[in-house]
């Protein structure tokens, strides 16, 4: 713990954590009540006020990984085995989310600043961490994805010809600049993309458990519960890049779930409440973002608010992101399932999965139905894109804020400079990529990505949280489901590789 100040200035505490990186300054933890502004948080200010982060997460959770590969790999393989596959991933990705928002909330500094501070520094993790997502997420399957969605619903017809798959990505490039139109509002960004995924996440997964319930057999029902929960290796035949792209995209992004939490930091969970937001352009006025983190000192008042905050995130995470992708995925591969056992109906494949469901729905079942399908298929893909496409921007703003000086001076301290035209900018750049291939097939190649980051970030949470002040350091079962992870995840990175590599699985099933 060390004494800052210059000449004439009140000295300023502070803790030094890591490397090339500016120490933590030192305040007292607020209360949550003070974040919020209610005097006291119960029921309905824990909907209303506190969950939030989670949702943006969950958006993109029910997203590429539920409505294409999770429904694409029962659709073929069944449920035994898979099922097994996707509640790991599921847990364990909960559990890392969890590390990762731990560090957020002692320090009110993101992760990819985060990254930075340990050794050799900034100069290395900081560039790396973010060409990692941009390699992992800027192919854009999942605008891709969206665009066919909404394409059909515009014109009933499947995109099967060159011309209509055109015109499907240029929707989806239309799409990209509605999700630019969101973010112009709001006080804050973070809390304008919240309420879209309350009304798009809720819509979704009511309506996928009301038509379940008049679609699917009670024994379908039975066989997906089962195929979860029964521990089983993945089936005979699976194909290594699905089966990699299913544990990667369960849930959220395996290994790269650190780039959706900065949300923690603008939502004002722990210290981030301390160290500010980036604010909507219509509706919202700029605070200053502090560059560097905060940290409280060690004292019983702060260890006492640490529980507090802790028990917040722990409900956040494990009652609305995990009970909600387990559900996203349960929900939609059971009702494919079902569809795929139909007399008639051909398994599904990549090109068809986007509106796989869409079609069988409207030869078995009703047009009303046809329509539900292709606008739940757009809504989950649409939820993914809006937290991926802005993550990816939020991301290279809150990097370049945090490091360079000579950035913050260029920009006059206000973020949003560099903000929105870094968003058009990114949206040009994968408007072209979105034309080169299918959808499920750039979803295959982010998925299998996201499971490189578990072989790098895990580790770096190790170094990071153990050096937390005393309350907020990580325990004992930290190291071992971090260990887990890069294990689990590990595992279906290196089977993918090898099999691009060789053309043959390191291990098949």
């Amino acid at each position: 713990m060390t004494s800052a100040g210059d000449a004439g200035r009140v000295a300023v505490e502070t803790s030094q954590l890591g490397v090339s990186r500016p120490g933590l300054v030192l305040v007292d933890l607020p209360e949550p009540e003070e974040v919020f502004k209610v005097p006291r948080i119960g029921t309905k200010d824990l909907i209303v006020k506190v969950i939030g982060p989670s949702l943006i997460a969950l958006g993109i959770s029910i997203g590429s990984g539920e409505w294409l590969l999770g429904p694409l790999g029962v659709g073929q393989y069944g449920f035994i085995g898979l099922g097994w596959v996707i509640l790991l991933s599921a847990v364990l990705q909960t559990f890392y989310n969890v590390e990762i928002a731990r560090y957020i909330m002692a320090t009110g500094e993101v992760p990819v600043l985060g990254w930075g501070r340990v050794p050799p520094g900034f100069i290395l993790w900081v560039p790396l961490s973010l060409f990692i997502i941009f390699f992992a997420f800027i192919w854009g399957g999942w605008a891709a994805g969206a665009g066919e969605g909404l394409y059909v619903l515009f014109t009933g017809n499947l995109v099967d010809e060159p011309s209509e798959r055109t015109a499907a990505r240029w929707l989806a490039v239309a799409l990209m600049g509605l999700v630019l139109v969101m973010t112009l509002f709001g006080q804050k960004i973070a809390r304008t993309l919240e309420l879209v995924n309350w009304v798009m996440v809720g819509f979704i997964l009511v309506t996928l458990v009301l038509v379940d319930l008049f679609v699917v057999p009670a024994s379908k029902w039975w066989e997906g519960l089962r195929g979860i929960l029964t521990p089983a290796l993945p089936p005979s035949g699976v194909d290594a890049s699905l089966l990699g792209g299913l544990a990667g995209f369960t849930a959220a992004a395996s290994g790269l779930n650190w780039y959706i939490l900065n949300y923690y930091r603008d939502h004002g969970y722990g210290m981030g409440a301390r160290v500010g937001f980036i604010a909507g352009l219509i509706g919202g006025r700029q605070e200053e973002v502090k560059a560097s983190g905060v940290t409280f000192p060690d004292t019983p008042e702060n260890a006492r608010r640490w529980k507090r905050w802790f028990r917040l995130l722990m409900l956040d995470q494990w009652v609305v992101f995990f009970v909600g992708a387990i559900l996203g995925m349960y929900l939609t591969t059971i009702l494919v399932s079902h569809l795929a056992s139909l007399p008639g109906v051909e398994p599904p494949t990549r090109a068809t999965m986007p509106t796989y469901a869409a079609d069988v729905l409207s030869r078995h079942y009703s047009s009303v139905l046809y329509l539900w399908a292709l606008l739940i298929g757009f809504l989950i893909l649409f939820s993914t894109q809006v937290g991926i496409f802005e993550s990816l921007v939020r991301n290279m703003a809150d990097a370049l804020y945090g490091t360079s000086a000579g950035f913050r001076r260029l920009i006059a301290g206000d973020p949003r400079r560099f903000y929105y035209p870094f968003m058009i900018t990114l949206a040009i750049v994968i408007s072209f990529l979105i034309f080169q291939t299918l959808p499920t097939n750039l979803i295959l190649i982010s998925a299998n990505m996201s499971n490189l980051g578990v072989l790098i970030f895990p580790f770096f949470l190790m170094y990071l949280n153990s050096k937390l002040p005393g309350p907020a350091r990580m325990r004992w079962w930290s190291y071992v489901v971090l260990v887990l992870n890069i294990i689990f995840f590990g595992f279906f990175f290196l089977n993918f590789v090898w099999q691009r590599v060789t053309g043959t699985a390191l291990v098949t099933f």
